[in-house]
């Protein structure tokens, strides 16, 4: 890595961890006071998710670990792997949206940015990056296309398009794992029933990337043959390990949910579940808050 990008990574990661740290701050404060007026749509491990989401985020792209991904491929992969698999599904888990909308101020919502977010054509641009088609495409193609040895060598010799690469790998994580988590405000009719084969499809270009990687037999990102390897490893080695990690990651960090998902939909009407139905979630009237019957922190 070049002295000028060392300067900007340094730059990068204080940036990252202001806005880390002012995200937290306003999501914590939504939170608390939701969980002033209804607890039991504040439960305390939502908090838990989004701050461990966060978290992770922070060490794959702010944190000195970060460097590793210039010198070792795998490192490089775990990154990407961090960021769409764990980071970003623990932060929807989070339900972001809601405690953000909870921590702005009572008359948000007849204040001239809620009436736009009440347009139509606001509504079904909501919807359509919602839709599953769409969070699929999304999710894959930011895969397929950052691993591409163009785009990627790009990324990985200009600190502009690394930063935008990371970026783009979290944001597609956000887009691919909305459908399955289904955090407010998504529409509660969605057919749980195809998410694990959404799921299911979602492995295969991953599961051809990787063996590509882990298979093809020669070095597929010739920065890493000159770059200094960790433990003497050779550039190859790196790349199979790289490959085989892919793998075997995504196929557990897809079929897990998969499975816990089909159980869910197998199980029966009456089995009390760990959600709380979209109709009982205080969305709009959480902003009487503000009336004084709980305090700010």
């Amino acid at each position: 890595m070049s002295p000028d990008m060392h300067a900007s990574a340094a730059l990068w990661s204080v940036s990252i961890e202001a806005a880390l740290v002012v995200l937290a701050f306003i999501y914590l404060r939504g939170w608390y006071r939701l969980r002033k007026i209804r607890q039991i749509a504040a439960p305390a491990w939502r908090p838990s998710a989004f701050l461990c989401g966060q978290l992770m985020v922070y060490a794959v792209i702010a944190s000195p670990l970060a460097s590793l991904d210039h010198q070792w491929l795998t490192a490089h992969m775990i990154q990407h792997l961090v960021l769409m698999t764990l980071a970003a599904p623990l932060i929807l888990l989070g339900e972001p949206v809601l405690m953000f909308r909870n921590s702005l101020p009572a008359h948000f919502d007849t204040a001239e940015p809620g009436r736009l977010l009440q347009h139509a054509p606001i509504r079904r641009i909501g919807r359509v990056l919602a839709n599953p088609v769409f969070c699929w495409f999304a999710g894959t193609a930011c895969i397929i296309v950052w691993h591409l040895p163009v785009p990627f060598n790009l990324s990985m010799r200009s600190s502009a398009w690394h930063h935008f690469e990371q970026i783009s790998f979290f944001a597609a994580g956000l887009f691919f794992w909305w459908p399955v988590v289904q955090p407010w405000p998504s529409i509660a009719s969605r057919e749980r029933w195809s998410i694990p084969m959404y799921l299911f499809l979602a492995t295969l270009p991953c599961d051809a990337l990787s063996a590509f990687l882990a298979f093809c037999g020669r070095v597929v990102y010739l920065m890493y043959v000159s770059s200094n390897q960790l433990l003497n490893d050779s550039a190859l080695r790196d790349q199979e390990l790289a490959g085989a990690l892919m793998w075997t990651w995504v196929t557990f960090a897809y079929l897990i949910p998969a499975v816990f998902i089909s159980m869910q939909i197998l199980a029966p009407a009456n089995t009390p579940g760990g959600r709380l139905p979209r109709a009982a979630w205080p969305a709009p009237e959480a902003h009487s808050l503000n009336s004084g019957a709980a305090e700010d922190l």
